[in-house]
């Protein structure tokens, strides 16, 4: 990070500590609270209505596999403190992912939450630090303006989809498991699924990655989120015309058109790689 002034340096170093700290301490805390008060409103629903029952054990895994990610993520931010002091480029996209990993996770335990329980959106902080964290460190660099804003705008849009594809996945499964007639599909709105969650979750793995890359300037990484977000939006929009008794697959497809109007355009492009 050369030529960051020692004011923002010191600053990129407070960001980078506290929101460490907070992914260590506070997140385990706040991820076992929100899992039990999820659990035990689906727990009383699956009593009656069964097809919810595959929830329990999807969010009994993901959402303590967030939690790890997170964890780690944070111990990340603490053991690169010291390269951020030396203005070691390098930490601008490893602190850059490790922002993201509670942006993006915070968002997704964030929705079964609003969903079940309801009430203040405990795991929303989680995605609120991280995010905090996340623009703080764009903002704080020593670039052009519009190169910082195209970052922010990119960016913030690929985790966004990344969010929503992962989430896609995780409701895909959960209608799977308990759909009727297992282990056969009852027409195209139930196989849809075995395709629409998977491409999902394989263009969440890209997107991520992108993110890191992007932040770089790489090529690669601009490449990575296209692909990302054009399979969704290639698999989301006819699976939302098959299953129209959801509005989710609209939603992932209008963020995978955010992500390339934020990303294809040749102005954005040459603020986000170079020419």
């Amino acid at each position: 990070m050369t030529g960051i002034s020692n004011q923002n340096r010191t600053a990129m170093i407070g960001v980078a500590v506290l929101v460490g700290l907070f992914m260590i301490l506070a997140v385990p805390i706040i991820v076992q609270v929100s899992l039990e008060r999820v659990l035990s409103e689906l727990v009383i629903v699956a009593e009656e209505q069964v097809k919810f029952a595959s929830g329990i054990k999807l969010f009994n895994f993901f959402y303590p596999f967030w939690r790890a990610l997170i964890f780690v993520g944070g111990v990340v931010l603490l053991a690169i403190t010291p390269a951020i002091y030396n203005r070691e480029e390098w930490t601008y996209p490893v602190s850059m992912t490790a922002y993201a990993l509670p942006s993006i996770g915070g968002m997704f335990m964030f929705l079964p939450y609003i969903s079940w329980v309801g009430g203040f959106p405990l795991p929303m902080v989680i995605s609120w630090i991280g995010m905090a964290g996340f623009w703080t460190t764009i903002f704080l660099r020593n670039r052009d303006k519009m190169e910082k804003w195209a970052q922010v705008l990119a960016l913030t849009f690929i985790g966004m989809l990344a969010t929503h594809a992962f989430t896609i996945g995780i409701g895909a499964q959960r209608m799977l498991w308990t759909r009727p007639g297992q282990p056969l599909y009852e027409g195209l709105q139930w196989w849809i699924l075995t395709v629409a969650g998977e491409v999902n979750w394989i263009a969440t793995i890209l997107l991520v990655i992108s993110i890191s890359l992007l932040a770089m300037r790489k090529r690669s990484g601009w490449w990575l989120a296209i692909i990302g977000a054009f399979a969704i939006l290639l698999i989301d929009a006819p699976t939302q015309i098959i299953r129209t008794n959801t509005l989710d697959y609209l939603y992932g497809s209008l963020l995978a058109l955010g992500v390339l109007v934020f990303t294809l355009p040749p102005y954005f492009k040459r603020h986000l790689i170079g020419e």
